[in-house]
């Protein structure tokens, strides 16, 4: 559990982190419209679910992880990150961006919650390496 709590923690700040300097270039979460620099934003948790499964696969595991527990770390990893992630946006509504539109702001998140679930699926069947039966 600790290393899904540090990569979350880690995932978390870089992505409240990411709101914050796309402000400060101009861009905003008004409307639906969503700019082609924001697309970079998904390389944040590709990356941190990535290396805190792999990383879990070396250390905790001595190098073999099936495809369930890999899944469920990288939740694990997804969920604690998206907490974070959740609050500094809050932070970011209430008290930087306040004509944001809240509607709009959870649909980028949904989406989030959406491309998250894409990403563990994706890094768990790239990183398992044992094979599991279901009985």
């Amino acid at each position: 559990m600790k290393n899904a709590f540090v990569t979350g923690l880690i995932l978390g700040i870089l992505s409240g982190t990411w709101l914050f300097i796309m402000r400060s270039f101009g861009y905003n979460s008004t409307g639906n419209h969503v700019s082609p620099v924001e697309y970079l934003s998904l390389l944040i948790p590709f990356c941190g679910v990535y290396f805190g499964v792999k990383r879990y696969r070396d250390d905790d595991k001595q190098g073999e992880i099936g495809f369930f527990d890999a899944l469920f770390q990288s939740f694990r990893i997804l969920l604690i990150g998206g907490l974070f992630a959740c609050l500094a946006g809050i932070v970011y509504i209430n008290y930087f961006d306040m004509a944001s539109n809240l509607f709009a702001f959870s649909g980028r998140l949904f989406g989030g919650l959406v491309i998250g679930i894409l990403i563990c699926l994706g890094v768990s069947a790239a990183l398992m390496n044992k094979s599991s039966k279901l009985n």
